[in-house]
C-alpha cells in the first residue's frame, strides 16, 4: 500500500506566505524558500505553493520564487494561482515546480485540463476544487470561494479526471481555517468515485482530523497550513502519531 502523504501548504501573496480564516483575514507567517525548506528537512512528503493574488505581474514575480524554491528544496512541489494557459503551466514547470495546479479558470474553460495535460503529462496536472455547501449540496467556488460556479463536486471532478487530472485537490470552504476537522464521508464519497489520488485540505486542527481523513475519508494525503506555520503540530510529531495509529506514512 502506498504511503499516505502529508504536504504543507504555504499561500503565497507578494512573495510572502500568509494565512487566514476562510480565505480571509491574512496575516504574514514567514519567508516561503526558508519555510519549504524547514517543512522539507521536518519529513515533509510534497509541498503545495499558492499564489492567492496572481495577476500578470504576479505570476511573473512567482515564477522567479518558485526558481529559488526549486533551488532550495529537495522534495516534490506543486505550484499553483492564476494559471489559465498551457504557457502559464509552462512557465512554472521550467521554474522548477514538480506540479502545477489550476482551478477557476479550468471550471471556466475545462480543455485547459486536457491541454496542459497532453503537453506535459497528467502527473504534473492537479485540479484543485474549491466547494461549499448549499442546501445540501456540494457547489464548486471560484476566486478564492469568493464566487459560486454552476458545477457540482463530485461531477466536476469525475470530468477533470476524465480529461487528464492526475491529481484531485479539494478544499471544502466550510471547513477551511477552521481547525474543526475534514468533511470526511465526502472524501471517502471522492476516492470511491476516481481512481488518481485524492488531497484533503482545510479543516485539520489536531492528529485525529488527519487521521480520520487518511483512514475513515480514504484520502491519499493531507494538506495543511495553520498547524504546520503555527508549529501547533510539528511535522515528525504528527507522521509519529499516524504510525502510532496503524497510518502508512513515510518516518
Amino acid at each position: 500500500m502506498l504511503a499516505k502523504r502529508i504536504i504543507p501548504c504555504l499561500d503565497i501573496k507578494d512573495g510572502s506566505t500568509v494565512k487566514g480564516v476562510n480565505f480571509l483575514g491574512l496575516r504574514n507567517v514567514g519567508d516561503p524558500v526558508e519555510l519549504g525548506q524547514k517543512y522539507a528537512a521536518e519529513g515533509a512528503d510534497e509541498l503545495v505553493y499558492l499564489d492567492i493574488s496572481a495577476t500578470y505581474e504576479g505570476r511573473k514575480t512567482f515564477a522567479d520564487l518558485v526558481t529559488k524554491i526549486a533551488e532550495g528544496i529537495d522534495i516534490p512541489f506543486t505550484v499553483g494561482g492564476g494559471i489559465s494557459t498551457v504557457e502559464d503551466a509552462g512557465k512554472l514547470l521550467l521554474a522548477g515546480a514538480d506540479k502545477v495546479t489550476v482551478n477557476s479558470a479550468a471550471v471556466r474553460r475545462p480543455e485547459l485540463i486536457d491541454e496542459i495535460a497532453n503537453r506535459y503529462g497528467s502527473q504534473f496536472v492537479v485540479v484543485a476544487i474549491d466547494a461549499k455547501t448549499i442546501d445540501g449540496r456540494w457547489v464548486v467556488t471560484t476566486h478564492g470561494g469568493r464566487q459560486l460556479s454552476d458545477r457540482e463536486l463530485f461531477s466536476w471532478a469525475k470530468e477533470a479526471q476524465e480529461r487528464g487530472a492526475g491529481e484531485i485537490l479539494f478544499t471544502s470552504m466550510d471547513h477551511d481555517g477552521t481547525k474543526n476537522g475534514y468533511p470526511c464521508e465526502t472524501y471517502a464519497r471522492l476516492f470511491d468515485l476516481l481512481s488518481i489520488p485524492v488531497v484533503a485540505s482545510g479543516g485539520a486542527g489536531t492528529v485525529d482530523h488527519i487521521a480520520q481523513v487518511l483512514s475513515e475519508g480514504k484520502a491519499d494525503a493531507a494538506l495543511a497550513a495553520s498547524i504546520f506555520h503555527y508549529g501547533e503540530i510539528p511535522i515528525p510529531v504528527l507522521k509519529r502519531e499516524l504510525d502510532k495509529k496503524g497510518i502508512n506514512v513515510r518516518l
